[in-house]
């Protein structure tokens, strides 16, 4: 297949040597990662209490019905997906399929043994360095374990259906899952991120974001117009704009592409990309000496400075009137902190035989 990139010149990529995900991680995904690691076992309980759901059956239905990608079957993406593997120094590739669908998507999936999903339209309408970015930004999700908590929010929201006759179940699912997507938007800004570092190209990354948007034909799309998009969707309109975006955002996975650009034009603009680029970052050999309260603390802190920051017309009526409103974010966080080194210490004790002290 012949691609608009044939005729450029190869891009020279640094090769991240023991890249930990904590450098691609956004503050708020992080913070929420680390608690649960911090829970001794809890990946094991998670899926042990979800092994009604037949992981194997969900992989064999798209070696049944997809293209599983490896040098002989999507010889191209198959070398894509291998270069941003390696930029982003994961030895052991996932599997990786191509399924039937115009749009362009991909998605990270399983418990076990994660693998990735993208479609043909991805195949189709991005070229070389976009779709690297693609790939890339997949790997992220793989690589920080993301794959694991989608696949329980999915199975949580199939199982709304199921428990709709009782109203204390619906809604305590409805909080929980609706927690886990705010996560889940942070950790889409994370996986961008990921996507960025395996390709290291700005320009890819954003126009991946614009294609998303429905910009197929991009010899009609400006990037800074694109951009000038999203400075609008971010600050533009009143409080009932303000409150029409609750509602685009509230129950969806993923944040806007306008929203997504936005956030990571900002973490370029900020040096830490380029610091990475230069050997700057976190390895993996030292993830076990990483600080739970830090990495709360960082996300709490996002959460204000977004506060803060923000154009948003409710955000400022609420900055306006709210007095310690900014607080908010910080002292959820510090709650969250201290439940999860309280289960934490429980489960050490429990592990040491010493049992549980009285409450």
């Amino acid at each position: 297949m012949t691609t608009e990139d044939d005729n450029r010149p190869a891009r020279r990529r640094v090769t991240l040597t023991g890249i930990s995900s904590r450098a691609w991680e956004h503050p708020a995904d992080r913070g929420a990662l680390s608690a649960l690691r911090e829970l001794r076992g809890f990946d094991d309980v998670v899926k042990t209490f979800f092994g009604m759901w037949n992981e194997r059956g969900f992989r064999l239905m798209f070696l049944a019905g997809a293209i599983r990608v490896d040098h002989r079957q999507y010889p191209r993406v198959y070398q894509l997906f291998a270069e941003a593997a390696s930029t982003l120094d994961v030895a052991e590739l996932p599997e990786l399929y191509v399924t039937q669908d115009p749009r362009i998507n991909g998605q990270a999936i399983g418990l076990d043994r994660p693998f990735i999903v993208i479609t043909t339209g991805a195949v189709d309408k991005l070229d070389d360095e976009e779709l690297r970015a693609l790939l890339g930004h997949e790997i992220g999700h793989v690589r920080s374990g993301h794959a694991v908590y989608k696949t329980i929010m999915q199975i949580l929201t199939g199982w709304i259906a199921n428990v709709s006759w009782l109203p204390v179940g619906v809604f305590a699912l409805r909080a929980i899952i609706a927690a886990m997507l705010e996560w889940w938007r942070k950790a889409e800004l994370s996986a961008d991120r990921a996507g960025l570092l395996a390709g290291q190209d700005p320009a890819a990354s954003l126009r991946l974001l614009m294609k998303l948007a429905g910009g197929g034909d991009l010899s009609q799309i400006d990037t800074a117009a694109f951009l000038e998009q999203a400075a609008e969707y971010e600050s533009g309109g009143d409080l009932r704009d303000s409150i029409h975006k609750i509602g685009l955002t509230a129950w969806s996975s993923h944040p806007v592409p306008v929203a997504r650009a936005a956030e990571l034009r900002k973490w370029i603009d900020s040096g830490e990309y380029g610091q990475i680029l230069a050997g700057e970052y976190p390895r993996r050999d030292s993830d076990g000496d990483a600080s739970v309260s830090e990495d709360v603390k960082a996300a709490a802190k996002a959460y204000r400075e977004d506060f803060a920051n923000s154009q948003d017309p409710l955000v400022g009526l609420v900055r306006r009137f709210g007095g310690g409103a900014a607080d908010l974010a910080g002292a959820a966080a510090g709650k969250a902190y201290g439940w999860a080194s309280d289960a934490a210490r429980r489960g050490r004790r429990d592990d040491s035989g010493e049992g549980t002290p009285p409450a």
